[in-house]
């Protein structure tokens, strides 16, 4: 479970930013689980958490930014060549940032209920430093100290790591330490990499949705995963019956075509290239959405109101908080356009302000990353309508009719200038 991720001079995220699924203190939190650690206490925690912002105002980045640490314990032993730069993104809008490192480091919780930090500083030629602490019994442990300015490059404190030396003599100045041990199946350190192989799993809007929907096709072959994908069509009023699955000679991959209702009770099979933009969108999330309920992995949906009606997001939202849907602790972090996912139509609140994060740019061009109690709203408020009305930031700054405007002058001055 994910607790805690830090970043800093990547993307547009300039100067550190932190994003939280602890529940801050005294925060009174319906949707928080209570999670049991190693030391006998407990800490609460959000389940999803919903990043809001205008246009370009950085929020996609932060789940870019999740990913690219990922992508770096995944590839930097395996996949970065040994003479190569390192490949990163810092921060544009200022060349000074050229010079300096790119940030990561998350807390997690394992399925012991041990709590981790791990991270690293990279620049363009090395790994510039790279730690690993542990908190077994609620007391930090210090398992790796790496720092590439110190003639003494790798430090383990307390000695807890084996194979020390192989790793401190095999270990590349461009690789992680962590990639490379696990490239050797680490007794100790392969837990900790297998847990950024199965989290942080992304979906963009349109980026890889034909295998998202070869995927949901291939689990429908499942009995009880059929079940379930066909029960999210059905709730999801699309006027679906069911599903139609024919397995095609010399493919792993069915056909498949969603059986529409026709008032009577057979319904119509409709294939797959006729269904609309909005069913395909649908049906291509709910593959990568359940595995991740059953595995209790992270999840980075980007855009998670693109292509989809906001009762759709919102029911999404809610499979997240049930706990008998999500028995595992899987957690969701979505950015979105759509104020309405803040509230249900009742007028309740659909988010506690805890898991409303925003984004807004700063006058140098840098994205600022900020839970929503910072603004501290008010118990009975009513965040839609707030959110709107910009008491929260991280909204546009148009006035009604100020792009027309716009429009205008720049057609005048062309006139002006003919």
């Amino acid at each position: 479970m994910l607790l805690r991720f830090r970043v800093a001079n990547a993307l547009s995220l300039r100067d550190e930013q932190e994003l939280s699924f602890v529940v801050p203190q005294g925060e009174d939190a319906s949707a928080a689980r209570t999670v049991k650690l190693s030391d006998g206490k407990t800490i609460d925690v959000y389940p999803l958490l919903g990043v809001f912002g205008a246009n370009a105002s950085g929020k996609s980045n932060v789940l870019k930014a999740l990913k690219k640490m990922r992508e770096a314990v995944w590839n930097s032993y395996t996949r970065w060549g040994p003479h190569a730069p390192i490949p990163r993104e810092c921060f544009l809008l200022d060349s000074a940032m050229a010079d300096e490192n790119t940030f990561y480091e998350a807390d997690f919780v394992l399925e012991d209920g041990v709590r981790w930090t791990y991270g690293f500083e990279l620049s363009d030629t090395r790994v510039e430093a790279e730690w690993l602490h542990a908190y077994p019994k609620g007391r930090r442990q210090e398992w790796l100290d790496r720092d590439a300015s110190r003639d003494r490059e790798f430090h383990f404190p307390g000695e807890r790591i084996q194979d020390r030396a192989l790793l401190a003599r095999t270990t590349r100045h461009n690789a992680l330490l962590l990639s490379r041990a696990a490239a050797d199946n680490h007794p100790q350190l392969s837990r900790i990499h297998r847990w950024f192989f199965d989290n942080l799993w992304d979906i963009e809007p349109e980026a890889e949705r034909p295998q998202r929907e070869a995927y949901t096709m291939l689990r429908l072959q499942d009995p009880e995963a059929r079940s379930r994908i066909e029960e999210l069509l059905r709730v999801a009023d699309l006027g679906i019956m069911g599903t139609r699955v024919e397995k095609r000679p010399g493919s792993e991959h069915p056909s498949v075509r969603l059986v529409h209702t026709d008032g009577g009770g057979e319904g119509v099979a409709i294939d797959w290239d006729k269904e609309s933009f909005g069913t395909r969108s649908w049906f291509a999330l709910l593959g990568p959405l359940l595995l991740a309920l059953d595995q209790g992995a992270v999840l980075l949906i980007d855009e998670l109101d693109s292509s989809l009606h906001p009762r759709f997001a919102a029911e999404v939202v809610r499979l997240f908080h049930d706990p008998l849907v999500n028995p595992h602790g899987a957690q969701l972090v979505f950015t979105s356009h759509d104020p309405s996912l803040l509230s249900t139509p009742s007028g309740g609140r659909l988010l506690d302000p805890g898991q409303i994060w925003l984004t807004e740019k700063d006058v140098r061009g840098a994205s600022e990353l900020y839970p929503l109690t910072a603004a501290e709203p008010g118990e009975g408020e009513d965040l839609t309508r707030a959110y709107l009305e910009g008491a929260f930031g991280g909204i546009p700054t148009l006035t009604a009719g100020q792009i027309g405007r716009r429009l205008l002058m720049a057609r005048a001055t062309e006139v002006e200038r003919t």
